[in-house]
């Protein structure tokens, strides 16, 4: 990520800091989002590594200052500043992989206020693309059921770093492999890929093609059979191939693959054909604007399908394809301390929480989630019974004794080094699954999942109302006493779980 990846806005505020000299005074920013993507109840927050390694290497180079100067509204003595600037700061932040909620701080940057606003726009970048891209993909390798899921969207992606990038979020998120060689290379995923109908067309005929393929890789020969008739010409050339060219190989067809038509219903008919034809272990394979939803049908449909190629539906995550992290201002020092800072807006969504502040997430005695709650980073982790609420709804409420409270997010650099290990990526593909095994199946739903509620501590609930009164006019108060919870999400408890 180039450094100068800034909206110019954070330059601007950055001269007003520097004059005014707040440059130097530390401050907190949380990086949280609002509302998960498709209507889901979580997030599998990636791209924190990526953050990280840019804070390292944070600076502007001497061509950026040339730039800045040629623009004529920065001052010269600011423009110095900046060309020694380094990010000397602490992050705290979930590893990658993690299993988070709306409104939580997933990353909160401590730094020099300056430093802290100057990164802004990068750290979203990253981290909202890696979150939106892998938490996409694991909806649609979900969906699969087991089957393999393949990334096959490097030509619809938005842009080329968006498409090797994306390639890797979708692995680490359970993708088998991807299309894209350059992932391959440069991060060691698995390629994959057989052949486009233009290698079928460019020969003098549907055998021929098939042939010359399966003679070039005798050991893997999966066959693009829906190029001119599927049923009549693909499948029944591919079976030829099998029988005249492999077998006496000693070798057999790897599978086929299907790329238009009524999968559900041409897939049944390939199964039986090379079913018929000895070809049992055969696998079939199908693509074509594929998403979780289609998939669902497919398998629903009884759809004899072994793995999908999933495309531009993944690496754009078509259905909703922002990813709505925000950046917010929640301390600053003032007197040698930090002093909490709330947004208040009218659209009661918008309301921040104030405060340095950690999450705590309970487990049950099964290891699964009952709910996370946000503690101001001083407080003592939670004991004893818990009356877990629903925020601006406390009529509901709920009482936990049996749990395990945990802080989910590390230190992960002082004074601007790194602290920790990195996560190799398998170590990071495991950790997502280890995440999901920590949710209720009722959570992962495609549709109508169940969602969290996210709890404040008593101090920071305290806290938050305090400074609402403080700053707020009497018609925002009113608006959060008054607010409409008419689709609040109901408790469900039964003598094995609680969810929120």
């Amino acid at each position: 990520m180039n450094n100068m990846v800034i909206d110019f806005y954070e330059l601007t505020m950055g001269q007003g800091y520097f004059n005014n000299k707040m440059h130097e005074k530390t401050a907190c920013f949380d990086l949280f989002f609002r509302k998960c993507p498709d209507n889901a109840s979580f997030v599998i927050a990636n791209g924190v590594d990526k953050c990280v390694n840019f804070l390292k290497d944070f600076h502007f180079s001497k061509e950026d200052i040339e730039y800045l100067k040629s623009l004529n509204i920065f001052s010269e003595e600011y423009l110095k500043y900046l060309s020694t600037l380094k990010f000397t700061g602490d992050v705290y932040a979930v590893p990658d992989g993690t299993v988070v909620f709306p409104n939580e701080p997933v990353i909160t940057i401590k730094a020099p206020l300056i430093q802290a606003q100057l990164v802004e726009t990068a750290l979203l970048v990253m981290f909202n693309r890696s979150s939106l891209i892998t938490s996409k993909a694991s909806r649609i390798v979900r969906a699969a059921q087991g089957r393999s899921v393949m990334e096959f969207g490097t030509r619809r992606a938005q842009g080329s770093e968006a498409a090797v990038d994306g390639a890797l979020d979708a692995y680490i998120a359970g993708a088998t492999g991807t299309a894209c060689t350059l992932t391959g290379e440069k991060y060691g995923v698995k390629v994959l890929g057989t052949m486009a109908h233009s290698f079928v067309q460019s020969f003098e005929n549907e055998y021929e093609a098939f042939k010359a393929y399966a003679l070039s890789f005798p050991d893997n020969a999966t066959l693009l059979v829906d190029t001119y008739d599927t049923l009549k010409s693909g499948i029944p050339n591919a079976i030829k191939v099998a029988n005249e060219v492999l077998r006496p190989m000693g070798k057999t067809l790897a599978g086929i693959r299907i790329d238009s038509g009524d999968l559900a219903y041409l897939t049944k008919e390939a199964r039986k054909m090379l079913d018929q034809a000895g070809l049992k272990n055969s696998k079939i394979c199908v693509s074509n604007s594929l998403d979780e939803n289609l998939i669902t049908d497919l398998l629903n449909q009884g759809a004899p399908i072994d793995s999908f190629g999933v495309g531009e539906n993944l690496i754009t995550a078509k259905s909703m394809p922002v990813f709505g992290g925000v950046y917010k201002l929640s301390a600053i020092e003032k007197n040698g301390k930090l002093e909490p800072k709330i947004k208040i807006s009218d659209n009661i969504g918008k309301i921040t929480n104030p405060g340095f502040k950690d999450i705590v997430r309970l487990f049950d005695g099964h290891g699964k989630i009952i709910s996370d709650i946000l503690i101001l980073h001083d407080e003592p982790l939670p004991s004893g019974p818990i009356t877990l609420k629903q925020e601006n709804a406390y009529w509901k409420n709920k009482v936990v004794k049996n749990y395990t409270p945990y802080k989910i997010r590390k230190k992960l650099m002082e004074n601007g080094k790194i602290i920790y290990k990195q996560k190799s990526i398998d170590e990071k593909r495991d950790y997502v699954q280890q995440q999901l095994d920590t949710l209720w199946e009722e959570n992962k739903r495609l549709n109508n999942a169940q969602t969290f509620i996210l709890n404040l501590s008593p101090a920071l609930q305290e806290l938050k109302t305090r400074l609402l009164n403080t700053y707020s006019t009497k018609k925002v108060v009113n608006d959060i006493e008054e607010i409409d919870m008419s689709n609040d999400i109901d408790f469900e408890t039964n003598s094995n779980k609680t969810s929120y």
